[in-house]
């Protein structure tokens, strides 16, 4: 699994609005800690968020993308209390109906096909 493959599938698969700000709040949990996926699928979901950030979200804030950026570099307790308010912020912001729908797009689609094979849960 790697960003090619994740470029193809996008071409196959291009993401709505609401779906970049899914990727994003997924990414979101990711730095968080609370995401529950297998460290392989939450690099695919990485390497996701990376080819769509700059594409246009529908509900969530585009100063989000910096945050993150800074996060994924070095975060200190201040970033990381950021990090789980917006987290909370976008969850709220995003029904359920519609986060689960994404969440079960991207499987059904086979974005995360073959990523836990790579590893075993951990």
């Amino acid at each position: 699994m790697n960003q090619d493959h994740v470029r193809h599938w996008l071409q196959a698969h291009p993401l709505s609005p609401i779906h970049v700000d899914c990727a994003t709040t997924v990414m979101l949990k990711i730095l968080d800690g609370k995401c529950k996926m297998r460290d392989a699928e939450k690099r695919v979901m990485e390497q996701l968020y990376d080819a769509v950030k700059t594409l246009p979200g529908q509900l969530l804030e585009p100063a989000l993308h910096d945050l993150i950026a800074s996060a994924r570099e070095q975060a200190d307790q201040n970033l990381k209390n950021m990090i789980y308010e917006k987290r909370l912020l976008a969850e709220t912001a995003i029904s359920r109906p519609v986060m689960k729908g994404f969440k079960a797009m991207i499987r059904q689609e086979g974005l995360l096909e073959g990523a836990g094979s790579e590893e075993p849960d951990g």
